[in-house]
């Protein structure tokens, strides 16, 4: 009745002791108005009864708390969910009709649709769904294949998932492998493999193999491999370029294994990301030309690693430092050397401080110090977040060191006249810290054995950011005084000596056959060099390499300066190809993370700059590239992964078919439908004793009851 199944009446107590409670009602009431002074007539008693009986009987219900369970059955049809490669590669012309035989799946498909309740959906780098009416104007025209997309976008939907049919070639470029998460779907896959399954004569470059870590003006080797069909001991040339220049060729007699390795030595010039692409020339018979070429991109560090010292006077400090970098082939060492008030050493070039990646201050800056210069040092220091190595040597003048207190690793509490003799006495944390490493086994015991240095008697107070590697020893008593600090805080780094005259530790340790000094001062700028891996603002793409008409995707993280995610900040990203310029934002995903997208109808290379601003505060920037269309995905592979769709089926409970087999999916369909209906129990509770109806219903009564006595002169 009304769509219910099952209807009931539950009460907080017995039945019995309402039955009872009722009755008694009724007894008391039908006594009450059995002799009524005075005498009315029977109508009057009964009506008069009635109305009592009924608003007792309200109030006991109410006391009893009656509950309605309504119970109804629901059920769940199932669903069959139509996945259709809409992939360029659809339209390789194989012999096999790509295109035509995937329409007529569809059709026959369309033509069943309501009977077996199918929905129909498109994929290729999303997933769209796709109307009845539509079907016939699918385009294929997705740059990329993401087959996995399918099985995870069906796990999202709430529907009676009874199965899913997957209309493809197989062939996917974008993604994890589909296998896995077909899997873990839990439904039958049913797959029709459009495409020929035929290695036609080909020639492809199958990967391409380099080293993660490359160089500026190292060799490294690059190694493609090269695989062929059909075309052992043809000749053919492989070519490597840097931005389309050719930087090496090599001509191969093709082997008839079918795979062979092609490598290349290749030294890069200069740091940054380079482009490089391996091409293979044309043979005429080949079936594409699409997998002919491979573009990849490294990531060249910089080799040589521009040091420049700066010093306020000739000192042997600096000479034993000098002499101990340019030991290091891989360092361009520059220097400026006051001599007197206005003249220097060496010219003055403010060139060499704009290229240097780190600074050498070897008493530095003293009163004679020019102010541009010493502007320009703090400017590198500050803003352009320079590493540096500090010395407190001869004629440093400290006063004027403090403009640059910000960035200092220490305080002065106390300034006093003079210095003292102190030696170093490595922190015992610090006994396996990158600085002081050396091959002696004894390090540290030839660490805390160096000849004593001079101080200045100043007192110094260290930073809450920065580290002790080394205290002070007096006359082989240790004082809790820093000798040796260290500072990484927000991307900046420094190295500082509270001493001069350091040159001692270098004549000791010669003595000795110990380079201990030569392995500091390395060691030193290993440490000043290191990338700090965490970026404040870091933007990417997803990949490098997109077909053309496909969406690139950027993400982006975002950092304070103590490492914590910002939210709400502004990013904006500037992409430029040789013709024109975009520009996109991204939008705020979850805390300190962002996302956005942009399709761009060119094709080509592109450079793209971000940077993330918060309430018009800049908080950093990044940059990188990407190419468009300059290789088509989807032609790459032009044969069908029979393999792959006969494991998704079989393993998922389903089964391939081929589109001249494709009537028997229907039977398939249609028995799984059948099995797959689902009912599903709904059970409704009306709570009646809540309802403000029935205390209302009761007082109404009383009144309707109240009202007669009245009118006919009852007490």
């Amino acid at each position: 009745m009304f769509g219910y199944e099952e209807y009931g009446i539950s009460l907080s107590f017995h039945f019995v002791y309402l039955l009872f409670a009722l009755l008694l009602s009724a007894g008391y009431t039908f006594y009450a108005y059995k002799y009524t002074i005075p005498q009315t007539g029977k109508f009057q008693k009964a009506v008069l009864t009635i109305l009592r009986t009924l608003a007792l009987l309200l109030l006991l219900l109410i006391l009893f708390e009656p509950i309605l369970n309504l119970t109804r059955i629901e059920k769940n049809t199932p669903s069959n969910f139509v996945f259709i490669d809409n992939s360029r590669s659809i339209k390789i012309d194989d012999q096999t009709n790509r295109k035509e035989s995937t329409l007529k799946i569809v059709e026959m498909l369309s033509a069943n649709s309501q009977a077996q309740n199918i929905v129909f959906y498109t994929f290729g780098s999303d997933v769209n769904e796709v109307s009845l009416d539509s079907l016939s104007n699918i385009k294929f025209t997705d740059g990329v294949t993401n087959i996995a997309n399918i099985f995870s976008f069906s796990q999202k939907d709430e529907l009676n998932l009874s199965s899913i049919i997957l209309i493809s070639d197989g062939v996917f470029n974008s993604g994890n492998n589909p296998y896995y998460n077909a899997v873990k779907t839990g439904v039958p896959v049913f797959t029709i493999g459009v495409g020929d399954t035929t290695r036609r004569k080909d020639i492809e470059i199958k990967k391409v193999l380099h080293n993660e870590l490359v160089y500026a003006e190292t060799p490294t080797t690059v190694a493609a491999t090269i695989q062929n069909y059909g075309f052992e001991n043809e000749k053919i040339t492989v070519t490597l370029t840097e931005n389309g220049k050719i930087i090496s060729s090599n001509i191969i007699k093709l082997s008839s294994t079918g795979i062979q390795n092609v490598p290349f030595e290749y030294t890069p010039e200069s740091s940054g990301e380079k482009k490089l692409s391996v091409d293979i020339s044309k043979l005429n018979g080949e079936f594409t030309l699409a997998n002919n070429k491979r573009i990849f991109y490294l990531n060249v560090l910089s080799n040589k690693i521009g040091i420049l010292l700066i010093a306020s006077s000739p000192s042997s400090d600096l000479s034993f430092i000098k002499n101990s970098l340019q030991l290091d082939e891989n360092l361009a060492v520059n220097s400026i050397t006051q001599i007197s008030s206005n003249r220097f050493l060496e010219d003055l070039s403010y060139s060499k401080l704009d290229s240097a990646d780190i600074l050498f201050l070897i008493g530095f800056p003293s009163n004679n110090t020019p102010n541009e210069l010493w502007t320009r040092v703090q400017n590198k220091i500050v803003n352009e977040k320079v590493p540096y190595f500090l010395t407190l040597s001869p004629n440093i003048n400290l006063n004027r060191l403090m403009d640059l207190k910000s960035e200092l690793s220490f305080t002065i509490q106390q300034s006093l006249s003079g210095y003292k003799e102190v030696q170093p006495e490595i922190s015992t944390e610090f006994y396996n810290h990158p600085l002081i490493q050396h091959v002696s086994s004894n390090v540290v015991e030839a660490w805390n054995k160096l000849p004593p240095v001079l101080q200045p008697k100043n007192i110094f107070a260290t930073k809450p950011e920065s580290r002790i590697l080394s205290i002070i020893k007096i006359n082989n008593k240790l004082v809790s005084s820093p000798l040796i600090m260290l500072r990484n805080f927000s991307g900046r780094k420094s190295v500082t000596i509270l001493a001069k005259d350091i040159w001692r530790w270098k004549l000791q340790t010669a003595i000795k056959q110990i380079n201990l000094f030569e392995s500091f001062i390395s060691n030193s700028v290993k440490w000043l060099n290191a990338a700090d891996n965490q970026k404040k603002v870091a933007i990417k793409t997803s990949k490098k390499n997109y077909s053309q008409g496909e969406r690139v995707d950027f993400s982006a993280q975002v950092l304070d300066e103590s490492l914590n995610s910002v939210s709400n900040a502004e990013i904006k990203i500037k992409i430029d190809s040789d013709d024109n310029s975009f520009e996109t934002d991204l939008q705020m995903v979850g805390k300190g993370i962002y996302e956005g997208s942009i399709a761009l109808n060119e094709t080509g290379d592109f450079n793209f700059s971000g940077e993330a601003l918060r309430e018009g505060k800049k908080l950093g920037q990044d940059k990188g590239t990407f190419n468009i269309g300059e290789i088509d995905l989807e032609m790459i592979d032009p044969v069908m992964n029979y393999n792959l769709l006969n494991l998704i089926a079989n393993e998922t409970g389903g089964k391939y078919f081929s589109p001249e087999n494709k009537n028997e999916l229907l039977k398939q369909i249609d028995k799984i439908n059948r099995v797959s209906i689902k009912e599903k129990v709904i059970t409704s509770e009306i709570k009646l004793w809540s309802s403000e109806w029935m205390l209302i219903t009761a007082i109404l009564l009383f009144s309707i009851e109240w009202f007669i006595r009245k009118r006919v002169g009852l007490l």
